[in-house]
């Protein structure tokens, strides 16, 4: 079974009307649903805006489904000039860039957890490899992995934006991947986030933002689409 944590009610709505026999399941006021697409088992969820959200439907989602892997997709803001509104990003690790224990004299951004610490969430490298190979199907689109930085802040002035690249040499910046990563790296489970770029680095416009959001769920589960194709014909990864 393949999880699906999406940021956008559109890309459920659209993963869900692909469905055969979709089911829903409710736990804290958020609902799974599951079914068959092409014969292969998926489940997804809105999550909701922001790190414990986020955390919070992946905990229930292992819980609840035991997903082989888990892909989270949504938008995301350019942290590079080089990347552009409409540009895929595919992480290849996350970090969570308002952990600040700066002042106990850790890094910026580590994480403590009982036996380790660390700074860096890896994605799993071969589903970072399945995802950017089904993006493929997107035949005009630049596709480009790097570091996504998570944060339960809208970033939307440019100084701020410059000041989260320096600090991590990240590509992208969101709201919910670095969560769902921990939770899935702590739980051993495999995971991927792939967004869609939103706003570039120089300028936010929120009603750019309103436009785009079919565009990137359009691109999302065609993305989707093409992993369930690819690993229904054995692709490993």
């Amino acid at each position: 079974m393949i999880g699906l944590i999406c940021a956008l009610d559109v890309e459920v709505q659209g993963i869900k009307s692909l469905m055969e026999n979709p089911q829903v399941f409710k736990k804290a006021a958020m609902e799974y649903y599951s079914g068959t697409i092409d014969g292969f088992e998926v489940v997804c969820v809105e999550c909701g805006v922001g790190k414990v959200n986020a955390a919070m439907s992946t905990q229930v989602m292992i819980d609840q489904f035991n997903p082989e892997l888990i892909i989270n997709s949504g938008i995301a803001g350019a942290l590079s000039r080089d990347i552009s509104v409409g540009d895929i990003v595919i992480a290849n690790d996350c970090v969570q860039h308002d952990m600040d224990g700066t002042e106990m004299g850790d890094p910026p951004g580590q994480i403590w957890y009982h036996d380790e610490k660390r700074v860096d969430i890896p994605a799993d490298r071969l589903l970072a490899d399945l995802l950017e190979k089904a993006c493929a199907v997107l035949t005009d689109t630049k596709v480009v992995r790097g570091r996504i930085a998570t944060g339960d802040a809208f970033l939307s002035k440019r100084h701020r934006r410059q000041k989260v690249k320096d600090m991590f040499n990240a590509i992208a910046c969101e709201m919910e991947g670095g969560a769902v990563g921990q939770v899935c790296y702590r739980n051993s489970v495999p995971f991927g986030v792939i967004r869609c770029i939103s706003d570039d680095f120089d300028e936010y416009r929120f009603v750019d933002y309103m436009k785009l959001r079919e565009e990137a769920a359009s691109k999302s589960i065609k993305v989707i689409e093409e992993v369930i194709r690819l690993r229904k014909a054995g692709v490993k990864f």
